[in-house]
């Protein structure tokens, strides 16, 4: 019986450090599906397409990071799309003449409204989903206002040029600014407590209070960091471009929760890491490339995407997650 005890733990440790794996896989095998599915069909993938996918994770990357951080507390913020664009537009009309002060008043502009809602979910307890709506509403109305309602050319194309020089055939300066970000947020969530907290938060705020976790400065904190993400995505996506749109529609949204999903995050909070996060943009950008590589039209990209989503959302269920968990127990 005492053997059978001690042994409880080395499963459980295993099986954490396999579920910490699981969200590369998704990445990979859409990695390696890039270049071995196309010459199928008389395509070809090379660097350039890999170097297309870091472009594409550089923008909806981190709003995908984003939306990510606040479903691993628990809440759902919507907001993050109209944060994306604000960012977007506020970077391009206030950095022609110096593009990080354009980027800078455009984060910090973005957390302002992170910060009122997470105050208003955090201290008023006021449903996420419904106060982050209002905020996408405003943060798009504003980024209309600002942008007269349509799309902004940015003036500055050698600094397009440059943030979008390919490095290594396969990065660019955009990519590695947004990479050098999600590593960073990835690190300090996995060394410090904030990640713990967070996961705990999302699990249960009764009981995360009476252990210690100040919930409401990590609801605030997560609020104001997603904002934050998301207007630098969209600054990054602008400048790339050289050009804001004052409505990017649900793409972004779309893309976001998708990625989330595939990388292991729970809609009902309280599990996942920004590492499964990142992984499952970057694997969802392979995806978006290899049907992008065959030509394939966008209705049936849709659909697939649809389907990937739903599937996401059925096997993050706590109902699968107990199959799965008792098939590994049978086989072992």
């Amino acid at each position: 019986m005492s053997t059978d005890v001690r042994s409880r733990p080395i499963a459980t440790a295993g099986s954490r450090s396999w579920a910490s794996l699981v969200p590369l896989l998704f990445p990979v095998l859409m990695l390696v599906a890039l270049f071995v599915i196309p010459p199928l069909a008389d395509r070809e993938a090379n660097a350039f397409s890999v170097y297309n996918s870091l472009q594409s994770l550089a923008g909806l990357g981190l709003v995908a990071l984003a939306l990510g951080l606040t479903m691993i507390i628990g809440e759902f913020d919507l907001s993050v799309v109209g944060t994306f664009a604000l960012g977007g537009m506020l970077a391009v009309k206030l950095g022609e003449q110096s593009p990080v002060t354009g980027v800078l008043v455009a984060i910090v502009v973005c957390a302002l409204l992170g910060l009122v809602q997470g105050i208003v979910v955090a201290l008023l307890g006021v449903n996420s989903m419904a106060i982050t709506l209002g905020g996408y509403l405003l943060s798009l109305g504003v980024a209309g206002t600002i942008g007269d309602n349509k799309s902004q050319p940015y003036g500055n194309l050698d600094l397009s040029a440059r943030l979008n020089e390919p490095i290594a055939q396969v990065l660019s300066v955009r990519s590695l600014v947004a990479l050098a970000v999600m590593a960073g947020v990835i690190g300090v969530l996995a060394a410090t407590r904030i990640g713990r907290d967070m996961r705990a938060t999302g699990g249960g705020r009764r009981a995360s209070r009476t252990a210690g976790v100040r919930v409401d400065a990590i609801v605030i904190g997560t609020f104001v960091a997603s904002a934050g993400l998301a207007a630098l995505g969209g600054s990054l996506q602008s400048y790339g471009v050289a050009t804001a749109a004052s409505n990017p529609g649900l793409s972004p949204l779309i893309f976001a929760v998708t990625a989330t999903l595939l990388g292991g995050v729970a809609l009902s909070g309280g599990r996942g890491t920004a590492f499964g996060v990142v992984a499952g943009a970057t694997g969802l950008c392979f995806f978006n490339q290899l049907f992008s590589t065959m030509a394939t039209p966008q209705y049936v990209i849709s659909l697939l995407t649809g389907a990937l989503l739903i599937a996401a959302t059925v096997l993050t269920t706590p109902a699968a997650r107990r199959g799965l968990a008792r098939v590994r127990r049978a086989r072992a």
